[in-house]
């Protein structure tokens, strides 16, 4: 998810994701993200995954009832869960979904087989920091982090994303984060996406795959 076209006051941060996702429909639609299901094989049966301000849980949902993984999901917005919970007994798969924040989940160390960060471009400089440290904490030695975001070049294409710099990818930003762990791959590259209203056409994306060191 992303901060961009949302109500101006944001000192409570909670109510203005449920503005943003109060609606019948999905805001960014029901099926999952094209770099995640590319990088499917990533994700094995059975494994246990996290995936990091889900949103409506579309991404979730499909891991687990395409893949068979075991989903943990959060995401800030009451509004966003309850339409994941809705989404997933649709498709008649169990997603632990909780209600919380970044910095509220409780990342428990070498817990997850991999996690998932699928347009996470809300954060702030410093919560961001705090976000991908705690991503490669909660991974077992050997899991798998599967990111997308946007570039700063997603300002000049106006097709979804947040208007402001500091909130978007480059590669060697994502190279300084995960140092300390194999990056399997990185690019950035442009694309058509079609994500619902809010992220739709031609867009700067930037994909990475990492591998936390065995200890």
């Amino acid at each position: 998810m992303d901060m961009n076209d949302v109500p101006k006051d944001r000192s409570k941060p909670a109510q203005v994701w449920n503005a943003l996702f109060d609606g019948p429909g999905y805001l960014f639609g029901t099926q999952p993200n094209d770099y995640l299901v590319e990088k499917k094989a990533c994700l094995k049966k059975g494994q246990k995954v996290l995936f990091v301000a889900d949103g409506e849980g579309r991404n979730s949902v499909w891991c687990a009832a395409e893949l068979g993984i075991q989903a943990d999901a959060f995401d800030l917005s009451e509004k966003a869960v309850a339409k994941a919970r809705k989404l997933a007994a649709e498709r008649g798969v169990d997603v632990r979904y909780t209600v919380c924040g970044i910095d509220e989940w409780d990342w428990v160390e070498g817990q997850y087989d991999a996690v998932v960060v699928i347009f996470v471009q809300f954060a702030t400089p410093n919560m961001r920091t705090r976000l991908f440290a705690n991503c490669i904490r909660t991974l077992k030695p050997g899991g798998i982090l599967i990111l997308q975001g946007y570039t700063p070049r997603q300002l000049e294409m106006g097709t979804g994303g947040p208007s402001r710099v500091e909130h978007l990818y480059t590669e060697e930003m994502l190279r300084d984060y995960f140092s300390a762990m194999d990056i399997l791959e990185l690019k950035s590259y442009d694309a058509y996406i079609s994500e619902g209203e809010r992220h739709s056409g031609l867009s700067a994306l930037i994909g990475m795959v990492a591998r936390k060191k065995s200890e």
